[in-house]
């Protein structure tokens, strides 16, 4: 229990320091009641951890769970061991927060525009979202958004990264996911924290989600049962037709949005696009039920804001898998082209990116996966 008492004593410390500078300056700012929740929320996370160690030699944990921590374990060591990622306290020790997700996050985007609102916070810059821990909390903030005339889209969160500033857990919101969406979340989490540009959310994330997809398909030839490997084919065979989908509709979007039509004519045809978005979603529905999250939003309230919440995840991911290549997949090789394009101007590093797919051609794009919060509702 000494490394757990060090370690909750360092991240207090660290959190204490951080509320500090925002009650500082902030006072008297309508975002300090955020940030109190952020900083609340966060020290409440990392008071329940508990040692994966501890608990895969604890007589008292369950069989199954203690079968997840130890594969859980497993994936941690590849990820440093084989894909060159962080060898750091995180997800090394556990949480169970008695809840499906560990925040959500609220998107917003004007009526008739793809153009995803922003936020800027302190540590992480400007990003397209504001995390809540509580949900309640997050939709109060949507509804406000929608008064002011935003679509918004509150989506659920299974993790998130601080960077290396704590020992990020393992959360009970992404193991009960299935081997497929451990191993994604923390290749994904720890890329972060190997190279993060505050303020660029669609570089870090479609960033993160090149290496997650890389180390589960290293993962999955070392170790994955041929059962996994079909089920991960399946995944991917489903987000490319669902991602491509999108990228025809969000195309339509941006030309009408983009059009000389009166206001209220772009209004139809935005509710017509939708529906025909609906209608083409219906027939990507594979037998075991529809893709999670991201996917089941097209049926339920498909608009602006969740359509550029996807974008950010997936609109860089086609470059970064070209970079990839263009080093035979070397990821040290690799790491270090991402960090000369991380200090890059913005409008450099993204130019840079672009040219690399007007380079290769749209033939010999990969295809992309949708937001690292959704998934497949046939998981492993």
């Amino acid at each position: 229990m000494r490394w757990r008492g060090r370690a909750v004593r360092r991240q207090r410390a660290a959190a204490l320091v951080l509320a500090a500078g925002v009650a500082a300056g902030l006072a008297g700012c309508s975002q300090v009641g955020y940030y109190g929740q952020a900083v609340g929320g966060h020290l409440e996370l990392m008071r329940a951890r508990v040692p994966i160690d501890e608990l895969l030699h604890a007589p008292t944990t369950d069989a199954d769970l203690r079968r997840r921590l130890a594969e859980v374990q497993a994936i941690r060591d590849f990820a440093s061991r084989e894909l060159g990622l962080p060898d750091n306290g995180s997800y090394r020790s556990y949480v169970d927060l008695g809840r499906p997700y560990v925040v959500w996050n609220v998107f917003a985007a004007p009526e008739l525009s793809l153009q995803a609102k922003s936020w800027c916070l302190l540590v992480v810059g400007c990003v397209n979202y504001r995390g809540y821990y509580d949900r309640r909390a997050a939709e109060e903030f949507a509804a406000a958004l929608r008064e002011q005339g935003y679509d918004t889209y509150v989506g659920g969160v299974p993790a998130y990264s601080t960077l290396g500033h704590f020992d990020d857990p393992v959360l009970n919101t992404f193991v009960r996911l299935g081997t497929l969406t451990v191993a994604r979340t923390v290749f994904h989490e720890l890329a972060h924290q190997l190279v993060f540009v505050p303020g660029d959310t669609p570089f870090n994330e479609s960033f993160a989600t090149a290496v997650e997809r890389e180390g589960l398909r290293r993962w999955l030839r070392e170790h994955g049962s041929k059962e996994l490997q079909a089920a991960d084919a399946a995944q991917r065979q489903r987000r490319a037709a669902f991602t491509a989908l999108l990228q025809s509709y969000r195309a339509r979007f941006a030309a009408l949005y983009a059009s000389e039509l009166p206001v209220a004519e772009k209004r139809a045809a935005k509710a017509a696009l939708f529906a025909g978005l609906r209608n083409a979603h219906a027939g990507l529905r594979p037998a075991c039920g529809v893709l999670a999250g991201d996917a089941r939003q097209v049926d339920e309230d498909p608009n602006n804001a969740w359509l550029a919440s996807l974008a950010l995840y997936s609109e860089l991911l086609p470059a970064f898998e070209l970079l990839l290549a263009s080093h035979d997949h070397d990821l040290p090789r690799f790491y270090r082209e991402v960090a000369g394009l991380a200090a890059l101007p913005t409008s450099d590093r993204h130019a840079a990116l672009r040219s690399l797919l007007s380079e290769a051609g749209s033939s010999e794009r990969p295809d992309v996966a949708t937001a690292s919060g959704g998934g497949d509702s046939c998981r492993r």
